[in-house]
């Protein structure tokens, strides 16, 4: 089980000199990963007024302020992103931090501000489509061999987009989507990894250890190669008292969990708030047995 701490784009976490900081007080505490929100406006009625940063710009000053630590975000919404420019921000990070990046996707919401806002498409379906065209689009163009493509939502003649990242075949391609809903997870089980949100848990809520046991055998079933290394992150708040985190993780690991991705409740202001994360860096993370 490795350990991580998630932060939004936004509110104290839209300054990219602040990010520098959560990632340097991480990486002295012992965590292994920062990831970072993909956020245009997120919720317009309850973000109006917040300052918003570029997760790439982000993740950054991040990886120049880390030697050690994973860094990516959970999650991108492919289907907002000209797939030719999110392979080089990912590529370029990549190489930056020598292979530290792990790429963490999906459909995006909420789907009326963060698409509709601007004009763009809102149907589900379609925006699932880009989805999927794009992530097959990216693993080409990380390869750094030419791409040709005549596809429903993208075009691309003759393209070699070089370098190639640092991590071949590429960085691992995480998926995020809700389950019990089959499709996300259909499409995770595709990739390298699951980031699944829980209908009984919300962000910052360590879901039901059935309902993870029922995700990780429904991935297995759906993989194409078991045998593979795949991650399956989960999180939400983890007690700083040593054996009542691993009464609340371990169970979850021995279900198919890799990573605790330690989440503020969204419910309330901790999670953009700097003060609050950093108090909980820096007392570490878990200590399993």
């Amino acid at each position: 089980m490795r350990f991580s701490i998630n932060i939004p784009n936004f509110g104290d976490f839209a300054d990219a000199r602040t990010v520098a900081r959560v990632a340097t007080a991480a990486e002295q505490a012992g965590w292994d990963g920062l990831f970072v929100w993909d956020h245009v406006v997120h919720s317009k009625a309850q973000r109006r007024g917040q300052p918003f940063g570029d997760p790439w710009m982000l993740l950054t000053a991040a990886a120049l302020a880390t030697s050690r630590i994973t860094l990516g975000t959970l999650v991108t919404p492919i289907a907002r992103r000209r797939p030719e420019q999110l392979a080089r921000q990912v590529a370029t990070l990549d190489g930056m931090t020598n292979g530290r990046v792990v790429f963490g996707a999906g459909l995006g919401g909420p789907i009326d501000d963060e698409f509709g806002s601007f004009g763009d498409e809102t149907d589900p379906k379609v925006l699932a489509g880009r989805l999927d065209e794009g992530l097959d689009l990216l693993a080409r163009y990380w390869s750094g061999e030419a791409v040709n493509h005549h596809g429903e939502h993208y075009q691309v003649d003759d393209v070699t987009l070089l370098p190639a990242t640092v991590r071949r075949p590429r960085p691992p391609v995480w998926i995020a989507g809700y389950w019990p809903r089959k499709a996300p997870m259909r499409r995770a089980a595709r990739w390298d990894g699951a980031v699944p949100l829980f209908q009984n848990a919300n962000h910052g809520e360590a879901p039901p250890v059935d309902e993870l046991r029922d995700l990780t055998a429904y991935l297995q079933q759906h993989r194409t190669d078991p045998t593979a290394p795949y991650d399956i992150i989960v999180g939400g708040i983890s007690p700083t008292n040593s054996a009542a985190a691993r009464a609340l993780i371990e169970p979850l690991a021995e279900a198919g969990a890799t990573w605790w991705d330690e989440r503020q409740l969204i419910t309330g202001t901790d999670f953009y708030r700097l003060d609050p994360v950093l108090r909980r860096i820096e007392q570490g993370p878990p200590t399993l047995g």
